[in-house]
């Protein structure tokens, strides 16, 4: 157990997007949500999670690798280190079915690396591998390297009775939700013909969907899961890797925005503004029950006032159970950069 047990990074952030559809459903309709008696804007959290991941790589970081073709991945690996086209088919079937049995995986480079190294020892002879072993393997091999921060930060679950594969994620997202009522709004378009014939007119008619809002997102970034998950057992020694993890996310969180119908409506706004806290205890999201309003000069005055009410709301009620370290504002002072408040976080811990 390190210092950093029970230590959470809470970001309270508000981000305003113009004409955008972040976040479809399956009709191509932006997402939505029935909070407080009226329909909100809504962006899911898996949604932003994926390119809050994604964004990491823009920063040196590898990520890990998720894939329903693990056979194909570790038959690429084996013939690498030597293994014959039949050997290659017949250990990555064999250690594919053990690991995910066809389902979705998240895995690192330095697994696989792991996966092919038993392999080898077993002379590429999938006769030779045993599941019991695989699993000891799986529990015996830690990833010290930021190989794969990304199953560090957001975790991995594996449905196997048998191979332990699970980690528990660092990070929670809440589905993001407009601070006011919303509603969806239809954009009607027409394509014309360079080439036309005698006929009058456009060449395709067409509508989309889309809406406008001030989203509240709550981020929370566990430092104790996330030390346990890179294997740092002294905060002191390993302060380095901690800190390049909470770098990465911090920046990734501030950059990443959700690629639907970004080529034709281009909403790539960051954040407008961010209370950040450092704490020990519960996590603690804000409801924005009462849908915000605007009066005429927008919704981000208006969210960003409710926000911080609801917070000294939480703070008094809790008492010393609020147990908070740092709490920053980012966003209003424009000389106080994202690299600084990282530095601020990085400094209390």
């Amino acid at each position: 157990m390190t210092k950093l047990n029970n230590t959470k990074i809470e970001f309270h952030i508000l981000q305003s997007f113009p004409v955008s559809c972040l976040n479809r459903d399956d009709v191509g309709s932006p997402k939505s949500a029935m909070i407080g008696g009226v329909n909100r804007a809504r962006v899911s959290s898996q949604c932003w999670k994926r390119q809050v991941r994604l964004a990491m790589h823009e920063f040196g970081i590898k990520l890990g690798i998720r894939t329903k073709n693990l056979q194909k991945l570790l038959s690429n690996a084996l013939e690498k280190a030597g293994a014959t086209e039949d050997q290659c088919s017949s250990c990555s079937d064999m250690i594919a079915q053990a690991l995910s049995n066809d389902t979705l995986i998240f895995i690192s480079e330095h697994e696989v690396s792991k996966f092919v190294d038993y392999a080898k020892e077993k002379d590429f002879d999938a006769k030779k591998i045993n599941v019991k072993e695989l699993s000891k393997l799986c529990k015996k091999y830690v990833d010290k390297n930021l190989d794969a921060l990304d199953i560090a930060l957001f975790g991995r679950m594996v449905a196997n009775k048998e191979i332990d594969m699970n980690i528990e994620a660092a990070t929670s997202f809440n589905h993001a939700i407009s601070t006011h009522a919303v509603s969806t709004d239809i954009d009607y378009f027409t394509a014309l013909d360079d080439l036309p014939t005698t006929d009058l007119g456009s060449a395709h008619l067409g509508t989309t969907e889309f809406n406008s809002a001030t989203y509240y997102r709550y981020v929370c970034l566990d430092l104790g899961v996330l030390a346990k998950n890179l294997c740092i057992e002294d905060i002191h020694a390993d302060k380095d890797t901690i800190n390049k993890a909470i770098e990465t996310f911090v920046k990734a969180l501030l950059i990443a925005v959700p690629s639907a119908r970004q080529n034709t409506m281009s909403a790539y706004s960051t954040w407008d503004y961010a209370k950040v806290l450092v704490r020990n205890g519960q996590a603690l999201q804000l409801s924005f029950e009462k849908p915000v309003r605007s009066k005429g000069n927008g919704y981000l005055e208006p969210s960003i006032d409710e926000l911080k009410a609801q917070i000294e709301t939480k703070q008094k009620l809790l008492g010393s159970l609020y147990s908070c370290k740092l709490e920053k504002e980012w966003g209003l002072n424009d000389n106080y950069s994202i690299d600084d408040l990282i530095s601020d976080i990085e400094a209390v811990l």
